[in-house]
């Protein structure tokens, strides 16, 4: 697989988030709500599956089995102080864990920080880390994802864990003349990442026993949500699904297609589709044209949740974007829509997310599916 520049997914997100405001933090009951997935836990191919991925029709939400973290079993306490060389080279000393601040543009961050069982020591939140556990953290980011300074001294953290995600860097330097220490991890986001990211962050938080654990069990989720595709995802790649991510922000007319590095790429792989972007050429994340949609003519489009609404829903989306009625995702209505906090976050949960959206892919009715829409 190949590796993905973060600034890629950072720009088209922080383009169409900076213009929109900041998602609501997530409450309990709505917590309680993303729980109670259908048929979830069953086996994929127990489910009542589609004939033909390429011609099932209506909006299907991928959700996930569990929103909380599980934590490792490994209780190793932080051998502290310890010194980590962090993304930009910088050399950074950290001594104190007890306060911990992990902020990026995906959440993916904290919720590693939580599987390494260290939650109870994280202070604050971005806006993107909606998951059981961080309900009642204060979110430090502004105008979506962009540091507030103000607010995360406020919180006194004894150690920031970020990524070049989320700025601006002026606010990072501004927070290590203050005294605090500040890792930048490594922005890399894709399936074939995320042990690096484990690693990075346990080293910096003292407890490399803790990653290795973690490391272990997430490569056993995602050997075994593989096998499980596997058995059901068409043999010929003829018959695979022709998927697109579009990502679209209707209130402030942001409007891209991710291509191949940008990471979405990466998710249509693991579910056994076809990555049409790909096919056409389409490199990273550029804003969407009609020429590009009509000549990939994808199956299906995968969308972040809060994009599909933004337009109004389906109906809105092919009102909005004439060209997508000229595609089959088009004809059939097809969508799989995943939460924002959700879809990109690689990391603890990248197995649970491939998942989902393969359930929402070959079995659209143990998903949240509205053909109707």
């Amino acid at each position: 697989m190949r590796r993905t520049p973060a600034v890629l997914v950072a720009a088209a997100l922080a383009l169409g988030l900076a213009s929109c405001a900041a998602p609501a933090p997530a409450t309990q009951q709505e917590l309680t709500k993303v729980d109670a997935c259908p048929q979830a836990s069953e086996p994929l191919a127990s489910l009542d599956l589609v004939d033909d991925v390429r011609t099932a029709t209506g909006v299907s939400t991928a959700c996930l089995s569990s929103h909380a973290i599980e934590p490792v079993a490994d209780e190793a306490a932080p051998v502290l102080p310890v010194t980590v060389t962090d993304s930009e080279g910088r050399d950074v000393e950290i001594s104190d864990v007890d306060r911990i601040l992990p902020i990026d543009i995906s959440g993916t961050i904290a919720s590693t920080v939580f599987a390494l069982g260290l939650g109870d020591q994280v202070v604050g939140r971005d806006s993107s880390t909606q998951f059981a556990g961080t309900e009642d953290l204060p979110v430090v980011t502004k105008t979506g994802h962009t540091l507030n300074a103000e607010a995360i001294l406020e919180l006194a953290p004894t150690v920031i864990l970020t990524d070049t995600t989320i700025g601006p860097k002026e606010v990072r330097q501004q927070l290590r003349d203050a005294g605090i220490a500040v890792v930048v991890i490594s922005g890399d986001r894709r399936l074939d990442t995320t042990d690096e990211l484990v690693t990075e962050i346990a080293a910096a938080l003292g407890v490399p026993s803790r990653g290795e654990a973690l490391i272990e069990r997430l490569d056993a989720d995602l050997d075994a949500s593989l096998a499980e595709i596997a058995e059901v995802a068409p043999a010929s790649v003829e018959d695979r699904a022709r998927m697109l991510f579009l990502y679209v922000r209707g209130s402030a007319n942001v409007y891209y297609i991710f291509g191949e590095d940008s990471g979405a790429d990466s998710l249509i792989d693991a579910v056994g589709g076809v990555d049409v972007a790909g096919e056409i050429g389409w490199q990273g994340m550029k804003p969407m044209t009609a020429e590009a949609l009509v000549a990939a003519q994808p199956d299906v489009l995968v969308m972040m949740t809060d994009g599909l609404e933004s337009v109004g829903g389906i109906d809105g989306l092919l009102e909005r974007i004439p060209a997508i009625a000229q595609t089959p995702a088009g004809a059939n209505r097809r969508v799989i829509e995943m939460a924002d906090s959700e879809i990109l976050s690689f990391g603890p949960r990248s197995a649970e997310v491939i998942d989902a959206i393969a359930r929402a892919l070959y079995a659209p009715d143990s998903a949240t599916a509205e053909s109707a829409k």
